[in-house]
């Protein structure tokens, strides 16, 4: 069954619920306005993913609905005229409109019209969910770092950090390559000025006895002396 929730918003009842009757059948879950006003309050409530909207409509029209739409989000919308409304057709499709269809229709040519548009959108949200994803995770080699569920892993195996330690990490991965003096990274950490670092070598030191196979010869967290620290580029 489709996990979808589609807004149909059309002022001819008869329409209306044949479209429902249609979309549930095929497992999408319905919400019906009869106006752009009605559409507009349902979609404060929902979490909508495509919407079919009828052109010409009492209080607010389908070209209001969709302009007002598009100041907030970013699903398929497709629009349902009459053959005589071509210059209004034109215009939905102007104001991000994505594809229409013309009145009388075959339920079944909407329904493929609805399953391409919401393939193409499930496409778009999983790359934006990946890209989301790998903005919030750092990897160098097999040591990863993800800061949503603030974990550590090489190889695969999750390694236990302090909240420091954490952080201290964090800061050198996202600059893999870039020296850091023990000032800065005192600074950066903990934010406030640095005078006593000697605390960032005992960290460093045990970051590396829970990250390197052989801490004496480290793979990943080097240091260059009489300089500071940095994370190997892989």
């Amino acid at each position: 069954m489709n996990k979808y929730n589609i807004l149909v918003v059309e002022d001819e009842q008869d329409i209306a619920i044949a479209i429902e009757a249609y979309l549930l059948n095929q497992g999408y879950k319905v919400f019906i306005g009869n106006n752009g006003v009605e559409g507009l309050e349902i979609l404060e409530k929902e979490n909508i993913h495509l919407a079919i909207v009828d052109i010409m409509m009492p209080k607010m029209d389908g070209i209001t609905f969709t302009m007002k739409v598009r100041e907030n989000y970013d699903f398929p919308i497709i629009m349902l005229s009459a053959k005589s409304e071509e210059i209004d057709k034109i215009t939905g499709l102007n104001i991000g409109a994505d594809d229409y269809v013309s009145k009388p229709f075959k339920p079944f040519e909407l329904l493929a019209r609805v399953n391409s548009q919401l393939r193409r959108y499930s496409k778009f949200l999983n790359m934006f969910k990946k890209s989301d994803e790998n903005k919030n995770t750092f990897t160098i080699g097999g040591l990863e770092l993800d800061t949503n569920t603030k974990e550590v892993s090489v190889d695969g195996n999750i390694i236990k950090t302090t909240p420091i330690e954490f952080k201290i990490l964090n800061l050198l991965m996202q600059n893999p390559g870039r020296v850091f003096c023990a000032d800065e990274i005192y600074e950066r950490v903990w934010k406030e000025r640095a005078v006593n670092t000697d605390t960032i070598m005992v960290h460093v030191r045990n970051i590396r006895e829970k990250i390197e196979v052989n801490p004496k010869n480290p793979k990943y967290l080097k240091v260059v002396w009489g300089v500071g620290y940095k994370i190997e580029k892989q």
